[in-house]
């Protein structure tokens, strides 16, 4: 019997109310539902037509796939930096970023100049093994030459097959500069560890530097979690996370799980797709849940990084020592696309035992031009950790015990910009075969000359923050007419306020000849041996030394703050 023929009476008109009211909000909902989909339907039309018509008709060439790929781009980083589109060509890329595996010769290069160069050869990697050096410029490989390559091309035509052998014509600074060198290298499977070095600090303290949240990095730290406790002593850990930019989640439930008990909470996360929220706990065993730990961090330290120190302080498991971290709360999965694409897009955020996400921009609420502001203070919410201390929510892990980096003066920032230390080093590696070890080596005062006489002859200048504001001042002065009236009081300053490099390299000499120190290791021992030589000047990890070695202190830091 239909609705219509049925007898209307008191009792059942509820019914029909409820009824109807369900009719209308389901109608209600496919109508926004079908509006979307037309939305959808019409902006791509849209955009189909437009892309037709560009193709067809533009005054030059054009290349279809850049043309999808810069727009696709576009849409996206209007959302957030980390929802990304990966093409095929790129894939291989995004696997080493996940695994830390990629088959090639095994260096890392740059762009120098004009020029594409090897920036660090892997220690025991076939660039090395070759006889390749930091500062070698490419000529060609394979006989395609790199002249006006970017880093991307020479990429892709130094990684290929594992076993398949490539022939790189290279210059050598400091050698005939019309001289090449060729180089016959056979491709192997290269394996950058995130662990690079554990050592001892000194007879109790064990230090860990973890550089990356790649494919079973967790055991990476637990093997040098056990040969720092079981082979050398330890009975303390430091684990170095400063510029560790993240990488697999998981990663950083098991590192976290090294320290915590078996099934404690260490993060969850929480997004649209209610049905993907989920709770990480701890997987397994702990290796140990007592030993005393100091965690450095940076504003470099980002995403698994600020899981494993946010875990970690939630749980009063240990000391975080450093700087206030990056503040990247946000959870990417990645989706399969047409033709062997992907799309690594942000679904969820993640919230760390105490119940804060530690996100520190908010991409959901953008200002009237589009920026994206910090999480406003007002909506800052105060948390607390396992022991009852106060730790707060909206802008990364802020660090137990703040040490703060020394600054670095404009002159020595404008000698890494333009890559002065990096050209001195190579010239000076290419004509000394050896240096001391990497705790002995120092730059000495005859270094530092023959630095400086670099400087003059590559007739390096800079230009000081205070000149360049000086230098905008007059020009507001000039403009507004009142730079004659004040015109011997703007010499005075600017006589003032000139760079003197012979001057400036007396004044700054400590970093500079620090910043020197590095960049020469690395030509002899590489990524460890510049590790090696950092830590004995380091104010953070002395910092830690000193903390983990003073129980009372370590715990009372551990301990909630009493009112007072």
């Amino acid at each position: 019997m239909s609705l219509l023929n049925m007898k209307w009476n008191r009792s059942k008109r509820p019914i029909i109310l409820v009824v109807a009211l369900l009719m209308s909000a389901a109608a209600f909902v496919g109508f926004n539902r079908d509006d979307k989909n037309f939305d959808l339907a019409k902006n791509l039309d849209i955009y189909y037509t437009l892309f037709r018509e560009l193709n067809l008709l533009y005054v030059d060439e054009v290349q279809p796939e850049k043309l999808v790929k810069t727009s696709i781009d576009k849409m996206l980083e209007s959302l957030d930096p980390y929802t990304t589109y990966i093409p095929e060509s790129e894939i291989e890329d995004f696997k080493f970023m996940t695994t830390g595996d990629y088959a090639g010769i095994g260096a890392l290069i740059s762009k120098f100049k004009d020029d594409v160069v090897i920036a660090q050869p892997y220690e025991g990697a076939p660039a090395q093994k070759a006889g390749l050096r930091a500062g070698d410029i490419f000529l060609s490989i394979d006989g395609k030459s790199t002249t006006d390559m970017d880093t991307q091309d020479v990429s892709n035509l130094l990684k290929g097959q594992a076993g398949k052998s490539l022939e790189v014509k290279v210059r050598r600074p400091g050698i005939d500069k019309d001289k090449e060198m060729k180089f016959t290298i056979v491709r192997e499977k290269i394996h950058i560890p995130a662990v690079p070095y554990f050592g001892m600090l000194n007879d109790k303290t064990g230090y860990i530097r973890f550089t990356n949240f790649t494919k079973d990095c967790s055991e990476d730290v637990k093997k040098a979690i056990l040969e720092l406790k079981e082979g050398k002593g330890a009975k303390n850990i430091v684990l170095d996370l400063r510029g560790n930019p993240g990488g697999l989640l998981w990663e950083a439930v098991r590192v976290s799980n090294l320290f915590v008990p078996k099934d404690q909470e260490i993060v969850s996360t929480r997004g649209k797709v209610k049905q993907w929220d989920k709770t990480y706990t701890a997987p397994a065993l702990p290796v140990d849940t007592i030993i005393p730990i100091a965690v450095l961090v940076n504003s470099g330290s980002a995403s698994a990084s600020e899981i494993v120190a946010g875990s970690i302080q939630d749980l009063d498991r240990g000391v975080v020592i450093g700087t206030r971290t990056f503040g990247k709360g946000l959870v990417q999965t990645t989706r399969d696309l047409s033709y062997n694409a992907k799309l690594k897009v942000t679904t969820a955020k993640y919230y760390i035992p105490s119940g804060r996400c530690i996100q520190a921009l908010d991409y959901s609420h953008r200002n009237d031009d589009g920026s994206v502001g910090k999480v406003a203070d007002s909506l800052i919410t105060e948390y607390s950790t396992h022991n009852g201390r106060k730790v707060f929510d909206g802008g990364g892990i802020a660090p137990d015990i703040e040490v703060k980096p020394e600054p670095l003066s404009n002159l020595t920032i404008n000698l890494i910009t333009k890559q002065m230390f990096f050209d001195f080093a190579t010239r000076f590696a290419n004509s000394h075969k050896t240096i001391a070890s990497p705790t002995e080596f120092e730059v000495t005062d005859a270094i530092y000359a023959e630095f400086k006489q670099f400087l003059k002859k590559e007739k390096f200048t800079y230009k000081s923050r205070s000149e360049q504001l000086l230098k905008d001042l007059k020009k507001a002065a000039e403009k507004e007419k009142y730079y004659d009236m004040s015109k011997e009081q703007f010499e005075i300053l600017a006589s003032k306020l000139g760079t003197d490099i012979d001057k400036d390299c007396k004044q700054f000499e400590k970093e500079i000849k620090e910043m020197l120190t590095d960049e020469i290791i690395r030509r002899y021992y590489y990524r460890v041996g510049a590790i090696k030589a950092a830590i004995k000047d380091d104010k953070v990890i002395k910092e830690a030394v000193i903390v983990l070695n003073d129980k009372a202190r370590y715990k009372s830091i551990l301990k909630p703050k009493t009112e007072k």
